[in-house]
């Protein structure tokens, strides 16, 4: 083999550096974030209007083990064959749909997101297979240093529905910031049951998150989110 000059070092030496960064970029942290508590799964949002809803007839509740929440989350930079996609899905949404009001209340515990279940990894086409490690480590940072759940511990969504077959106004707050959007997704009523499907693209920026990145922004998460739902409600139980 032939010996390596000193600029052919370099780049090894490079190539080397941005491997493991891009590794560390998915390691576990140091301090991972813990399951969450029976209490934490039982938490409410401070403010989240359970008891108007109490009072409106008709109420359905959401259906959390037949809904799912998926975002595909892309990589970018210059290096970014170094890297992975990913999905992030919750099947832990709860709140109350008031059919005859066009109107719902939603929340996410952002603790129990999950990443990369291989179903949807599968589901979703993407071209990579990052290890346990880096699943692990991918949800620890983004967690902690993305969603800083500590401090933000639930996306909260509003739907109206200003007339039957509208698109649907949708607001979100995340990270404590609020957004509008204007949804085209059409619901599916039958008795004692509500159910809803639709996509959805924003930006993580919008939210004053700021995209995971190292290298200067060479190994970095798009800002562009892509996110798909499936939503059921049903009556509640007798």
């Amino acid at each position: 083999m032939a010996a390596l000059g000193t600029a052919g070092i370099a780049r090894l030496a490079a190539v080397a550096v941005a491997t493991a960064l891009a590794v560390a970029a998915c390691a576990p942290l140091v301090r991972e974030t813990a399951p969450p508590s029976a209490a934490a799964k039982a938490a409410v949002p401070e403010g989240f209007p359970g008891d108007p809803y109490a009072r409106t007839e008709g109420v359905l509740r959401i259906d959390s083990a037949r809904s799912l929440v998926a975002i595909t989350v892309r990589r970018g930079g210059s290096l970014a064959h170094l890297g992975h996609d990913h999905i992030v899905a919750s099947r832990a949404v709860q709140g109350y749909v008031a059919p005859r009001e066009g109107r719902a209340d939603l929340f996410i515990p952002l603790a129990e997101l999950t990443v990369d279940e291989p179903a949807l990894r599968a589901e979703a086409g993407l071209d990579t297979q990052p290890s346990a490690s880096d699943i692990a480590g991918t949800r620890a940072n983004m967690l902690d240093k993305v969603l800083e759940v500590q401090r933000f511990p639930f996306a909260i969504i509003r739907v109206d529905q200003p007339a039957p077959d509208a698109p649907l106004a949708v607001a979100i707050t995340l990270h404590g910031v609020r957004r509008g959007f204007t949804v085209p997704a059409p619901l599916a009523s039958r008795p004692g049951e509500t159910s809803v499907a639709g996509t959805l693209e924003f930006n993580q920026s919008d939210f004053g998150i700021a995209p995971f990145s190292i290298l200067g922004g060479a190994i970095q998460v798009q800002d562009r989110l892509s996110l798909r739902f499936s939503v059921r409600a049903t009556a509640p139980s007798p």
